[in-house]
């Protein structure tokens, strides 16, 4: 396996900084699938849209195999104000891509205009699926997908995603079978206590002072009842309560995340936090109750696909350049919800130190048009040797001829 010679690649480019000048939200990505339809129809491809109201599929089908294999890019940006200057800066104020899904679609656009112009020379035999999914920031777009069909209509053996990932360097790719990503559940805490005057606290139930001993409390929930060798964060992100400076509030509410691995952690750490809230309520006289919000489960890669990821990053890029530290996150990804219904890996792009050395989801975050190539490349070579027969048997190294 080779780097592709990719001659529109500025195109691609192009195409990418367009996208992230016009950022669009979850399931509101009208214009960015106006462009990539319009796009993967002028390739020559099969194009279908409207799952999860803005998703599209398209298909390259060549030969007699069964064999298919989807390949997912998401397109949607985040409700952010961008504090970059270039010229391609959002257009849209309180809107950007400060995720990269610009790169990630812009990406699986190139491999799919690479492998329609070069099907003959590729020798494809069996049917690629291009997936391009909107809502996948906090919406959970891929699960829409899934229910409105996309497996039925569009039947494959196994499918691949990737995130470019700042902070690994450029041409470096992370691969690992098992989790990668956690699962995520959403909390809300209420507490009732009784308001009353700030002068007189001893006439009331002081919401925040329970409300703070909630906060300090949680953070042992990990600490002293998920073993040392699991891996689970309890975060609170908010605490809402009272509205002038003299008065103790009635109420008051607490919300935040928890990320685990797996089901039975999850359910762990649920029953401490309950555990908690019912015992500080009963200590200060106060009424405390808790819902959860289950997200995203966790992203896990099945070991087949993810050991022919592997052996396709070290015949591009060589073997120094597959990485595994940086490898699982806490952070959570719906293509979870892809990987609950069929065999395949998400893999990490290296997008290098970043702008200004941010991180994703940061107000001057931009994709690294310098990673576009590899990541088309990565593309086409995973769906040549998927199609090959790679993922059938086992990740053997090199597929054999079918």
């Amino acid at each position: 396996m080779t780097l592709l010679d990719i001659s529109f690649l500025g195109e691609i480019a192009a195409i990418r900084r367009d996208i992230h000048a016009h950022p669009e939200l979850a399931f509101k990505e009208l214009r960015t699938a106006d462009l990539v339809a319009r796009e993967l129809s002028s390739y020559g491809l099969l194009v279908h849209r409207g799952l999860a109201t803005t998703g599209i599929v398209a298909t390259l089908r060549r030969g007699s195999s069964a064999r298919a294999i989807g390949l997912r890019a998401d397109m949607d940006a985040l409700p952010l104000l961008e504090k970059n200057d270039f010229p391609h800066r959002s257009t849209s104020a309180g809107l950007m891509h400060a995720c990269g899904h610009d790169g990630h679609t812009a990406m699986l656009l190139g491999a799919a205009r690479y492998m329609a112009e070069h099907v003959d020379a590729l020798d494809l035999d069996g049917s690629v699926h291009f997936i391009f999914q909107p809502a996948e920031e906090s919406e959970g777009g891929a699960a829409v997908m899934i229910a409105d069909g996309l497996f039925e209509k569009f039947p494959m053996d196994a499918v691949f995603g990737l995130h470019n990932w700042p902070g690994i360097p450029v041409g470096e790719m992370a691969v690992m079978p098992g989790p990668v990503m956690a699962g995520t559940c959403a909390f809300e805490i209420w507490v009732r206590g009784h308001g009353c005057h700030a002068a007189m606290p001893h006439q009331g139930v002081d919401t925040l002072v329970v409300s703070s001993q909630l906060v300090l409390a949680l953070q042992t929930v990990v600490a002293r009842n998920v073993h040392p060798c699991e891996s689970a964060v309890v975060s609170v992100t908010q605490v809402h309560g009272g509205e002038a400076w003299n008065i103790i509030p009635d109420d008051a509410v607490l919300r935040g995340t928890i990320r685990s691995f797996n089901g039975e952690t999850q359910a762990l750490v649920e029953r401490a936090v309950e555990r908690l809230c019912n015992g500080i309520g009963a200590a200060f006289g106060a009424q405390i109750s808790v819902r959860f919000d289950h997200r995203y489960p966790a992203t896990v890669n099945s070991a087949a696909e993810s050991e022919v990821c592997r052996h396709v990053v070290r015949d591009l890029f060589g073997a120094e350049k597959l990485r595994v530290g940086e490898l699982p996150s806490m952070g959570a990804e719906d293509f979870a919800y892809m990987l609950s219904e069929k065999p395949g890996c998400y893999v990490w792009l290296g997008n290098g130190p970043g702008s200004g050395g941010c991180t994703l989801h940061n107000p001057h975050y931009d994709f690294n048009d310098d990673v576009l190539a590899l990541g088309i490349s990565y593309w086409v070579n995973l769906a040549q040797a998927w199609l090959k027969g790679a993922g059938e048997q086992g990740g053997v190294w090199p597929p054999a001829a079918r």
